[in-house]
């Protein structure tokens, strides 16, 4: 009888055992596929609670093309439970092509759910053309907004050669290659070639406000000779629709766009890959600090820099 014993009580450890090792199995299986989730990129877009839920996107810092910063809205836009869009904006601007491209993507986002801009400290340039994306604009009183334009800057240091007695050597395939060239004067040619560019570009983004702000293109003209408004401004121009912060944000989601109360606000956090994590800080927290000096930007730029 003794021996029965110990047997039974044998099977039963082993059963707890295999109980123990099931368990811990089933958790190391949920453990891989929540990481494979996250992997995605966008966390609370794929792993946020059940149900509707408005997602915060924050655009901070000098505004480039972000590749996963774009994956991360277009899973937005896939997202059938996220019901609305509040996009934070505190940033001087960036590249054209930088500023082109979120609105864009904004807009995709725009056609099947409501969208609301909140201006932080600034949003000017291309942090306007941001939040011309959205379908309301809000900004605080002291908000510098505006500076509706685009701007190309390069430097000639073809006297200072002079001086020290050096004398550059290009060789190109035509006049306007690699015009202008810090390393030679620049001549009226080479100067309206570049205004041309400028105005082009210029035109796209009068047209842009025009059409998303409901105004005639001459009325946005005479407000985007390059000139910055404080929020108050801006609302007397028609530029932004309100002043306000977060709650009137949210107030114009649910008694605008019929957003229930019972969605959830949820960040949308964007995870870089380790090795650009370093270029993500340049361009966003410190990049505030390194467009005031036009540095780390290229091309045509839609950027507040005030001197």
């Amino acid at each position: 009888m003794a021996l029965d014993a110990d047997i039974l009580l044998d099977r039963r450890r082993l059963k707890k055992s295999i109980f123990r090792w099931r368990v811990v199995a089933v958790i190391a299986v949920i453990a891989v596929i929540v990481i494979g989730l996250s992997g995605t990129g966008v966390k609370d877009s794929v792993l946020g609670g059940l149900g509707p839920r408005i997602v915060e996107v924050t655009i901070e810092g000098v505004i480039t093309e972000d590749p996963y910063l774009l994956d991360a809205l277009r899973a937005i836009e896939e997202d059938s439970d996220v019901v609305g869009v509040i996009v934070h904006i505190n940033s001087p601007g960036g590249t054209m092509v930088g500023g082109e491209t979120l609105f864009e993507a904004l807009r995709r986002i725009g056609e099947t759910r409501p969208i609301v801009a909140e201006m932080g400290t600034v949003a000017a340039s291309g942090g306007y053309m941001t939040a011309i994306a959205a379908d309301h604009i809000i900004a605080r009183r002291g908000t510098i907004t505006g500076s509706i334009g685009v701007i190309f800057q390069s430097m000639n240091f073809n006297g200072t050669l002079e001086k020290l007695g050096v004398e550059p050597l290009t060789v190109k395939s035509g006049p306007l290659k690699a015009a202008p060239n810090p390393f030679e004067p620049v001549d009226d040619v080479a100067k309206s070639a570049m205004q041309g560019l400028i105005s082009d570009m210029f035109d796209v983004f009068v047209e842009m406000v025009a059409t998303r702000r409901d105004m005639s293109v001459e009325t946005v003209t005479t407000l985007a000779d390059g000139r910055v408004y404080t929020g108050q401004q801006a609302v007397a121009n028609g530029l932004i629709d309100e002043i306000g912060g977060r709650r009137e944000a949210l107030r114009w989601l649910e008694e605008e766009a019929g957003i229930t109360t019972d969605a959830q606000v949820v960040p949308l956090e964007i995870e870089y890959p380790e090795d650009d994590l370093m270029s993500a800080v340049l361009e966003g927290s410190l990049g505030k600090v390194l467009s005031s000096e036009g540095l780390k930007l290229d091309g045509l730029l839609t950027v507040w820099q005030p001197e």
